[in-house]
């Protein structure tokens, strides 16, 4: 079975048990912590992933790490994945159980790129633009690419908007290479 549809049932079976316990919201940031965690730790990742080590030396890694600052429930989560020999499925059920969590709150989440942060007025209008449009709640992400030179690109799911100055350039640069008159002179 793929490490993915793994991901998807331990992150399914993780939701339906921290709402069970009405620990859901506190599990939630644990995930979010430990995706984080995960990011930025390219040892901790290749730990898991390694078959050599074994699962509980990996657990006690884990324990070491984030006994105290999670939930119960996220510590004895992660114990089962371990003592079932899936420690190295749990890099992809934290962004999983985030993305299961999102859908079931009706959570969008939107990535907006642009030249320069983005102002307060344009983040909130941003905001209350993509709420109106999806009748979703909207989590924005925002990236910096000083390329664009201006404008966004704006993706909501698999839709893209792409309005920044550097997509309009090169339109209007393959306009003029399509145009004969202009490739005579």
């Amino acid at each position: 079975m793929s490490e993915i549809r793994v991901a998807s049932r331990y992150a399914k079976s993780l939701i339906e048990l921290a709402q069970e316990k009405g620990v859901l919201e506190q599990v939630k940031e644990d995930m979010d912590m430990f995706a984080k965690v995960l990011d930025q730790s390219r040892d901790l990742r290749l730990l898991m992933r390694n078959p050599v080590v074994k699962s509980d030396k990996k657990l006690a890694v884990i324990n070491a790490l984030f006994k105290g600052k999670v939930n119960d429930l996220t510590l004895a989560f992660f114990s089962i994945v371990a003592r079932k020999g899936r420690e190295s499925v749990l890099e992809f059920i934290a962004p999983e159980f985030v993305s299961q969590y999102n859908l079931y709150k009706g959570i969008t989440t939107a990535s907006v790129t642009t030249a320069v942060p983005l102002s307060e007025e344009l983040r909130n209008e941003l905001g209350q633009r993509l709420v109106a449009q999806t009748g979703q709640r909207v989590e924005l992400e925002e990236k910096i690419d000083p390329s664009l030179i201006g404008g966004f690109v704006l993706r909501v799911g698999d839709q893209q908007i792409d309005s920044s100055v550097k997509y309009n350039l090169n339109k209007l640069r393959n306009k003029f290479k399509d145009n004969p008159y202009i490739n005579k002179l």
